[in-house]
């Protein structure tokens, strides 16, 4: 039995189309995976430990080394877990400096998906940096989906922090990164092989 650990994005949830997509898929192609996809808070002071907790109550996510895939702010986290604890990461339009863009996202929001109330405040950018990589320890373990027209993140930052990684460049596209169950076989492989 192989893990995969999806982390969503900010503002999103497992309900999310991607996050549905990518478990329909493995349970249809890959019963011998299990999708572990929590919902992360929306706190950013509390993301970390909850995904450190996580990793340490489900061991079996590290055998063999972490299998991540992270969409937008899930994708800086998979990289930040990723240099912690090894493995494989798939990042689908990846949030390369997201201190910088929460800024204009200070205070009251509320979580489309579940409902949830809460508050972006200032000191939240000191903890996202904090989780920041400067420099990828083996750039092969990444494989990075970017859509031109991602209208959330400027799409070359990811491009040149990657560039070393396999990198896939579409034309077009958004933030939801366009056709993304198409790539998903290609996801698969890499992340098993």
């Amino acid at each position: 039995m192989q893990h995969i650990l999806y982390l969503h994005g900010f503002l999103s949830s497992p309900k999310s189309i991607k996050a549905q997509a990518t478990k329909a898929y493995f349970e249809q192609h890959h019963r011998d995976v299990t999708l572990h996809v929590p919902a992360l808070s929306n706190y950013p002071s509390k993301v970390q430990p909850q995904l450190i907790d996580l990793i340490e109550q489900t061991p079996a996510l590290l055998e063999g080394g972490l299998r991540l895939i992270g969409s937008s702010m899930g994708g800086y986290l998979s990289t930040f877990l990723l240099e912690q604890f090894g493995g494989k990461a798939v990042l689908v339009n990846p949030a390369v400096r997201p201190y910088e863009l929460l800024k204009s996202f200070i205070g009251d929001h509320q979580n489309p998906y579940s409902g949830e109330k809460f508050a972006i405040v200032e000191s939240d950018m000191a903890v996202i940096k904090s989780l920041e990589v400067n420099a990828l320890s083996d750039p092969s373990c990444y494989k990075v989906m970017l859509q031109t027209q991602d209208e959330t993140l400027d799409y070359t930052q990811a491009a040149q922090k990657y560039e070393q990684s396999q990198l896939l460049i579409e034309e077009g596209g958004d933030h939801s990164f366009v056709g993304y169950e198409n790539h998903l076989p290609a996801i698969a492989e890499f992340l098993l092989k």
